[in-house]
C-alpha cells in the first residue's frame, strides 16, 4: 500500500471498471440525470461494491491490503441492463439481471469475501445477498428509472480491489489501495 495518510479511512471493496466501460455508464448517468435529477457520479468514481467496510485505521487498511493481495478472486463477466433505483438512499442505478450469471457471480464474490473478513473481526453486510450496482446519480429527485432502457454494456474484470475514500474539494476521491491476485482460477 501507498502512502496511507494518518487517521482513519473510509474502505470499501469494489470492482472497478475499464475506461470504455466508465464512459459509457457516465454517458448513460448523463442522459437519464435530466429525467431523475441528481448528482451525477463522477466517472473517475464509478464502480461495483461488494462489501463496504467503513471506518478503519491505518494498520488496519494495511491488513486489509495483504489479504486482498493474498486473494486469488475469479476473472469473470457480466452484462449491466437495467436501471434501479433505491428509494431511501435516492440514488439512481445501472444492473445485471439479477438472475444472469454473472450477478451470481458477484454475489458469490461479495459472500467469500465476507467469509475473509469476519475473522479478522469485520461484521457482514446489512443486506443480504447483495444486489450487484454501479450508481450513476446521487440525490435524486425523481426516481423516474420505470420502462427506462439501459443499452446492454458488458463488462468483464479481474478480481477486486481494496479502495479508500476520501474527502476532496469536489466531492470523494477513491484510492486504489490493494488488489486481488492476476490470473486467478474460477470459482
Amino acid at each position: 500500500m501507498t502512502d496511507t495518510p494518518a487517521g482513519d479511512l473510509r474502505l470499501f471493496f469494489a470492482i472497478f471498471p475499464p475506461p470504455g466501460v466508465a464512459a459509457r455508464l457516465a454517458e448513460a448517468a448523463a442522459a437519464i440525470q435530466p429525467r431523475c435529477g441528481g448528482r451525477i457520479a463522477r466517472a473517475a468514481n464509478l464502480h461495483l461494491t461488494l462489501a463496504f467496510l467503513g471506518r478503519a485505521t491505518p494498520e488496519q487498511a494495511e491488513e486489509l491490503a495483504a489479504l486482498t493481495r493474498a486473494t486469488a478472486a475469479p476473472d469473470g463477466a457480466f452484462t449491466l441492463d437495467r436501471y434501479g433505483a433505491f428509494p431511501r438512499a435516492r440514488a439512481v442505478w445501472a444492473g445485471p439481471d439479477p438472475d444472469s450469471p454473472g450477478a451470481a457471480q458477484l454475489r458469490d464474490m461479495a459472500e467469500d469475501l465476507w467469509r475473509r473478513l469476519r475473522p479478522l473481526g469485520w461484521a457482514g453486510p446489512d443486506v443480504s445477498p447483495l444486489r450487484p450496482h454501479v450508481t450513476l446519480l446521487h440525490k435524486a429527485e425523481r426516481l423516474a428509472v420505470d420502462g427506462l432502457a439501459l443499452a446492454p454494456l458488458r463488462w468483464r474484470h479481474r478480481g477486486y480491489a481494496l479502495a479508500a475514500s476520501q474527502p476532496g474539494p469536489e466531492g470523494s476521491v477513491y484510492r486504489i489501495l490493494a488488489r486481488t491476485a492476476q490470473g486467478a482460477a474460477q470459482n
